[in-house]
């Protein structure tokens, strides 16, 4: 029988009380409490409750308990429908957005949200804005530049729209509640996704010119800097959720094409990857933290949520 010290090169140390600082990996025996340990990292996705709506190429906002899910397209049909989810269930809101779209950016939270620019199958790229107040969405203004799959991020009344399509583009602009104004743009124009603040933003992947991207934009209120660390999955049309410092990507499509679950956590330096989602799939909706936050709908056309909880690294119990 292989031993654990043949397989490893050392012997599982003997304790009478768990290490104050163990190493990732690292297995030993409490003496006081009979049991084996390890020290691993600990993060998954299990499933949520589903849209009522089934979509892909839609928008979120808000937190793991409090999200809200807008837009989106199934073949030729753009929604206009508004879903709120409380951690377990969706419910369709009887206003949906004033003009039905995809690929749309979306920022803010559940009672204060923004949704701006995406696709009309039928107009073409819009750069239209439309705020919500928890039950309606009204007017917000326009875009100095039109465009489908830009980041969004911020909150309602201090939004940042950075990069998107018609064609790729660079163009970074910042909201006031009221209107856009155009700031320094992307060094790489593309489609991407973005977390964070107007003053502390992260963009990753996206489709500069067919295919994906793996480059990886930090943005402090004035200035673009180009990561040195990029994604391990080159891949776009992804979703995710969290900080600057502290981020999610899932998903999304490889050069291939075709689409992923793969998933990987940004510490403000690096990218790792990590579990992977149960179902892998393309422009889906995210919202929430980079320890509690969600993905739902998605292409393959689904209506499947999937959350997302990021322990980190603990001390486990193997036996």
């Amino acid at each position: 029988m292989t031993t654990f010290k043949e397989i490893r090169g050392t012997d599982i140390l003997a304790l009478s009380s768990d290490p104050s600082n163990p190493e990732l990996g690292q297995i030993w025996y409490n003496s006081s409490s009979g049991t084996l340990k390890g020290y691993k990292t600990v993060n998954a996705w299990s499933s949520g409750g589903n849209l009522n709506t089934g979509r892909f190429a839609l928008a979120g906002a808000g937190t793991q308990t409090a999200s809200l899910a807008f837009g989106g397209a199934v073949g030729l049909t753009n929604y206009t429908a508004t879903e709120l989810y409380n951690g377990s269930t969706w419910t369709s809101n009887p206003t949906g957005l004033g003009t039905g779209r995809y690929r749309l950016a979306g920022c803010g939270t559940q009672t204060a949200a923004l949704g701006f620019g995406g696709y009309i199958q039928t107009g073409g790229t819009t750069g239209s804005t439309e705020k919500w107040n928890g039950s309606t969405w009204t007017s917000g203004g326009t875009l100095g530049t039109a465009r489908y799959s830009l980041a969004g991020l911020g909150i309602q009344t201090a939004a940042l729209a950075a990069g998107g399509a018609n064609p790729a583009s660079s163009a970074t602009e910042k909201y006031n509640g009221t209107s856009w104004t155009t700031v320094n743009s992307m060094n790489t124009a593309r489609t991407c996704y973005g977390v964070g603040t107007q003053t502390a933003a992260l963009v990753f992947s996206g489709t500069p010119n067919g295919g994906g991207s793996n480059a990886t934009e930090l943005y402090n209120g004035t200035t673009w800097t180009t990561n040195p660390t990029t994604l391990n999955t080159n891949r776009g049309d992804m979703s995710g959720f969290g900080t600057q410092t502290a981020a999610i990507a899932a998903g999304g499509i490889t050069p291939a094409p075709a689409a992923t679950g793969a998933t990987e956590s940004f510490n403000g330096t690096t990218w790792t990857s990590t579990t992977s989602l149960t179902t892998a799939r393309r422009g889906m909706a995210g919202s929430g933290t980079q320890p509690l936050g969600l993905v739902t709908g998605g292409s393959p056309v689904t209506n499947a949520t999937e959350m997302w909880t990021g322990v980190g690294t603990k001390t486990i119990t193997v036996s």
